[in-house]
């Protein structure tokens, strides 16, 4: 039975009776228009998708906004709504949010380790403008994983280790730890099933040797809280199969010799309540040395709160129990996301929930100044995936580091110039090596000597971003009249190879162009391997490295057709990579590739044997994709030519201009332009958009031109 615009209505009414009731009606409406007659990999009409989104979200109790952005988060990119229709519908406001979700989704996280680390940069970015973005991204991942599949296997792997890799942390890292723990184990079913169904077949077995171990836990915990005359409520659950999975492997352990495979939760009416809960637990079972975590008084950024303990419960097995308040656990549930939530038609005033502009600060300082995208990407992985430690300066400030951090870590965090002239460390009094790993609660002394510099070694012994990254700009630069000169040779040779000379101010154009320094920064990283000759030239002659073979070739832009097929895009929807699309058959005229939308594949659907799943070539493609614009201007001096500039500036060729229509105060045309992909259509028509002399922009499709490839 599918939901309807009342039952989402319905869903969102129980924590908001105030709710904008006609705008998610109008939104409801507005994107089952758009979608229709897209269906999903499963045969499901796709307008399922969003509301399975909405839906999602309304059970976090979002905004309305949230709700809406997530019923239209796909209309941008998938139909011909464009960003200036959402806007003038339902405001610039939820239009910003679906662009920001629509640029979220373009952005290839699986492509090289640069690449990564570029679209890690952009989606920070996207996420320090509105968090909200990121809440609906993650919400489509989640249901995409529900529902993963009716994908392609190859693309099911895909998916899986893209989710593993970073939404999965993300979400935890906004402390949506529900979240984190679906999507890691929906992708740990794609990834490795064997695994996964081990760990349930275990599950069974252990149940049915032991019987309910957690009820008899849960009911011996109420026992001793009644006791002690506190009022709270317990709960109890296995740990997820991934999790699991991940102990064995991380602490090289059978399941049989695995102990802490449950979890218990003790939801109390005070924070005073949770420190006589803990009292109470430790006084009935014996704690577990190191396993105790007081994140109440050193909260986590995202808010987070709670005691964590692990015990020796009944018959000996380890059980972890993690003990808060009920205002804490509401924090804990929804994350960062608890500043947005919704009861009886108010804003929630949780007093835990954290500003999200704060937070998002928090997450990327010390990353914005890093130009190199290696080092990005490092910094922000080891902030996203690592947990903390609290250790003390001997002034008694509290330094936060990530587990695993040593000395090194400690010094630099504190400044730079700490770091750099370390020698030595005391940790709790006591002399220690500088890759000891540190502990929660220890007290830290750096030593330094003037003089001193950061040695080569160290890059093995720091994890933190910003240690590394500061060793690794002290360590070039006591070299960098070397690789000063190393890089000019390799430039003079990169540029000869193109036909061009490595001139002084070509150097001083790309190293602008790659946001460095200067020209000799650009050379330093070119000489110490950190840059390419090939970036170099790219940035200024693109168009040189491109036929040197760096861009996918036409003919093999597509995949799925068999090795002696052609294939040429359908004029009548002019389908862009990027797209999804699908193939259709004619005899002696190959393949024709058509956008999955395109109204003309309604004449095929008596016809499946004609049909052929295509999908396009990962990687750069070439500018050849011609895409028509119907473009209204109006009639004044010197707008076509700024029309035309703007178009140039997007590196994007008019290949034909057409009038069809002109007027003493507007022209009406039809322009050709040859484009790479969809994120470079998106970008011209953006351009495009922004511009006042454009009265309306839309992309041009004809049905009727589909008669042509038949010979009609």
């Amino acid at each position: 039975m599918s939901t309807t615009a009342d039952d989402l209505i319905a869903l969102v009414r129980t924590y908001n009776p105030r709710l904008n009731e006609a705008l998610l009606r109008d939104a409801f409406a507005f994107g089952e228009e758009m979608h229709e007659g897209q269906f999903r990999h499963s045969g499901e009409a796709y307008f399922t998708h969003p509301i399975a989104v909405a839906l999602i979200l309304a059970e976090q109790q979002m905004d309305d906004a949230t709700l809406v952005t997530a019923l239209l988060h796909d209309t941008i990119e998938d139909t011909k709504a464009s960003f200036t229709e959402v806007s003038d519908r339902f405001g610039r406001e939820i239009a910003d949010l679906v662009d920001g979700v629509t640029k979220l989704t373009n952005l290839q996280l699986t492509s090289t380790q640069t690449k990564q680390a570029e679209n890690f940069r952009k989606l920070f970015m996207a996420t320090s403008r509105d968090l909200r973005v990121t809440l609906v991204k993650l919400a489509d991942r989640l249901h995409n994983m529900r529902t993963i599949k009716s994908m392609r296997p190859d693309k099911q792997v895909q998916k899986a280790r893209e989710t593993m890799d970073i939404y999965a942390p993300l979400a935890g890292r906004m402390g949506m730890q529900w979240m984190r723990e679906e999507l890691e184990d929906l992708a740990f079913k794609v990834l490795n099933p064997e695994g996964r169904n081990s760990i349930i077949r275990r599950f069974i077995r252990l149940q049915r040797e032991t019987g309910d171990v957690i009820e008899k836990i849960t009911a011996d915990m109420r026992v001793e809280l009644e006791k002690a005359g506190i009022v709270a409520s317990v709960m109890g659950r296995a740990k997820k199969p991934y999790s699991i999975w991940r102990k064995m492997e991380e602490k090289d352990l059978s399941f049989s010799r695995l102990s802490d495979i449950y979890g218990f939760r003790v939801l109390t009416a005070t924070e005073a309540d949770c420190y006589r809960t803990l009292g109470a637990i430790h006084q009935r079972w014996r704690a577990v040395p190191g396993r105790f975590k007081d994140y109440i008084s050193q909260p986590k950024s995202n808010g987070y709160r709670s005691i964590h303990t692990t015990v020796s419960g009944r018959d000996g097995k380890r059980v972890e129990v993690q003990i808060r308040t009920r205002e804490m656990h509401e924090v804990a549930e929804t994350g960062v996301a608890a500043h947005w939530s919704y009861k009886n038609g108010e804003r929630v005033e949780n007093r835990f929930a954290v500003d999200p502009v704060t937070w998002i600060a928090k997450l990327t300082e010390r990353l914005d100044d890093s130009h190199d995208h290696d080092e990005f990407l490092e910094a922000v992985k080891l902030e996203m995936y690592q947990d903390q430690v609290f250790c003390f300066s001997p002034k008694g400030d509290v330094i936060k580091l990530p587990r695993g951090a040593t000395p090194i870590d400690f010094a630099y965090a504190i400044h730079t110039r700490i770091g750099s002239a370390c020698v030595g460390a005391k940790v709790d009094g006591m002399r220690v090596p500088l890759w000891t790993r540190l502990k929660n609660g220890q007290s830290v002394e750096i030593v330094t000597a003037e003089g001193q510099t950061p040695q080569a070694t160290w890059m093995d012994i720091a994890v933190t971003g910003r240690a590394k990254t500061a060793i690794r700009r002290s360590l070039r630069e006591e070299d960098r009249d070397r690789y000063v000169r190393l890089g000019r040779e390799l430039a003079r040779v990169a540029f000869e190879n193109v036909g061009k000379k490595a001139t002084e101010k070509a150097l001083r154009t790309a190293a602008k162009a790659l946001a460095l320094d200067d020209a000799d920064d650009m050379l330093a990283r070119l000489g110490s391997a950190e840059l390419t000759g090939r970036e170099i030239v790219r940035v200024i002659y693109p168009e040189l490295v491109e036929q040197n073979g760096d861009e996918i070739d036409e003919r093999r832009a597509v995949i799925g057709l068999e090795v002696d097929q052609n294939h040429r895009r359908a004029q009548c929807c002019q389908p862009v990579p990027g797209e999804r699309i699908v193939g259709i058959t004619y005899r002696g005229q190959g393949v024709v590739v058509h956008a999955i939308d395109c109204e003309a594949l309604a004449d095929y659907e008596d016809q499946p044997e004609r049909w052929i799943d295509l999908h396009w070539q990962e990687g750069t493609h070439r500018s050849v994709n011609t895409v028509t614009f119907d473009v209204t201007i109006t009639n004044d001096a010197g707008v076509l030519g700024r029309i035309c500039t703007l178009i140039g500036e997007q590196k994007a060729n008019i290949s034909d201009l057409t009038f069809i229509d002109r007027k003493p105060d507007y022209y009406r045309l039809l322009m050709d332009v040859d484009l790479r992909d969809s994120e470079h259509l998106h970008h011209v028509l953006t351009a495009l958009e922004a511009d006042s002399s454009v009265s309306s922009l839309e992309r041009h499709r004809d049905p009727g031109l589909a008669s042509a490839i038949r010979g009609e």
